[in-house]
């Protein structure tokens, strides 16, 4: 067995060297070619960091998700247990009876029924007063002096005018009853012809011209008696009286200043005759003016006395335009009784004028002829109100509208009657126009 077996080895042994040795020589050849007809090597890949084991990633992932699932039910969780706004719903308002009182507002000034003003008609300087404001005068007394000297000069310059003028005529008159002798001669002596008629002819012509000299002088003294008598005048211009009874208002010269009386007389004093009865001259609007009528009851408030009242009557809506600025105004005169004399000339007066008033009327708020719902057009040129219907839904109910004061509007006409319900806006829950924040925010307690 083991010959066998050797020599069975010894030639495998061999044949196995030599085709060990082949199969080198074989590979050396092939690898040679492949070397000559293989491509440029490229750079090897990084090779990559072993990462933690399978395990950890796994609890990793199982971790965040987790993580990320909580968040979501805490946010899920937040807005669920947050409040809602409710639906926006409709505010309304009862229709009912009541007074109405229709008002036109304004405003004026505070003035004295008459007012009188007081000046000078010469010209010259202050010597003296003898009033001054809120003094209480008289009719007929002596208030102011204005220097007489000049115009007293001047009296007599008109005085000794008069005089020659006066004398002229004398010595006129006198040569009159000369020339009337000469004629009468003259006359005489032609019947008896002893003058010529030319004579008699020249003592015509002379007595005629001492008539006209007459005349002339005459004329003179007229003339001057006259400018005397405007000098006197003038004269008795410098002492200034008080035309009426009752109390200066203003004054508006002092002692020594000199007054210029031109084409205008320079006013002294405003001297107002009764301040127990006052006046309101209110300007009303064009468009209000419509309303206003003498005798409608007005009421007004200054700024002194805020929280008192004042009641006067319309007396007279004068029909004078007055127009500052393209707007149209017109005065409208309201009698006022002043007896406590706590209203003055001057005060600025925030005037209401009644123009209708009604006690027992339908009314509704004018907050519900203001409500429109969004997306519905308007249309002045009807009026409606809205009222909300079984369903919750919101339907126009056309009306005719009557007066209206500050806050009902009087009803007419239409399908309302009184105890409805209409609609005068849109009704919120506090936390409706709060906006929404995002989570995490505003989880604090809320102001109220």
């Amino acid at each position: 067995m083991d010959k066998e077996g050797g020599v069975g080895k010894q030639p495998g042994e061999k044949e196995g060297g030599m085709s060990g040795d082949v199969g080198d020589a074989q590979s050396d050849v092939q690898e040679s070619a492949l070397v000559l007809t293989a491509e440029p090597l490229r750079p090897l890949a990084e090779v990559p960091v072993p990462g933690p084991p399978l395990r950890k990633r796994f609890r990793l992932g199982l971790a965040l998700s987790a993580a990320v699932a909580m968040i979501m039910a805490g946010v899920a969780l937040w807005y669920w247990l947050s409040p809602t706004a409710p639906p926006a719903g409709y505010k309304t308002a009862v229709v009912d009876r009541g007074p109405i009182t229709a008002t036109v507002t304004a405003t004026g000034t505070v003035n004295p029924v008459i007012s009188v003003l007081v000046g000078s008609q010469v010209t010259g300087k202050i010597k003296a007063l003898y009033a001054d404001f809120n003094s209480a005068v008289t009719e007929g007394q002596l208030i102011a002096q204005i220097d007489p000297a000049p115009f007293r000069s001047r009296v007599d310059q008109a005085r000794a005018t008069l005089k020659t003028a006066q004398g002229n005529l004398e010595k006129a008159r006198t040569a009159l009853t000369q020339r009337k002798l000469e004629l009468d001669r003259s006359e005489t002596l032609r019947r008896q012809e002893f003058v010529s008629q030319a004579d008699l002819d020249l003592a015509r012509t002379s007595f005629r011209d001492a008539e006209a000299q007459v005349e002339v002088a005459q004329a003179q003294v007229d003339q001057a008696q006259a400018a005397l008598s405007n000098a006197e005048l003038d004269l008795g211009y410098t002492t200034i009286y008080s035309p009426v009874n009752g109390i200066v208002v203003s004054r508006n010269v002092d002692v020594g200043q000199t007054v210029a009386a031109s084409l205008q007389a320079p006013t002294l004093f405003v001297i107002a005759q009764d301040l127990t009865k006052m006046q309101v001259d209110a300007n009303v609007s064009e468009s209000d003016i419509g309303g206003v009528s003498e005798g409608k009851e007005a009421e007004f408030t200054v700024d002194a006395y805020p929280t008192a009242p004042f009641k006067g009557t319309v007396v007279q809506v004068r029909n004078s335009p007055i127009s500052i600025q393209n707007v149209v105004t017109y005065d409208v005169v309201i009698g006022v009784d002043n007896r406590d004399l706590m209203l003055k000339p001057g005060m600025t007066a925030n005037v209401s004028i009644v123009t209708a008033r009604k006690a027992d009327a339908l009314r509704v708020p004018n907050a519900a002829l203001r409500f429109k719902p969004s997306g519905v057009p308007i249309e002045k040129k009807k009026t409606a109100v809205w009222m909300p219907d079984r369903a919750g839904q919101s339907q126009a109910v056309p009306i005719k509208a009557g007066i209206a004061d500050s806050q009902f509007t009087e009803i007419l006409e239409g399908e309302v009657r009184e105890g409805a319900r209409v609609i005068v806006g849109l009704e919120e829950s506090e936390t409706a126009g709060q906006k929404t924040l995002p989570p995490g925010f505003g989880l604090g307690p809320r102001i109220r």
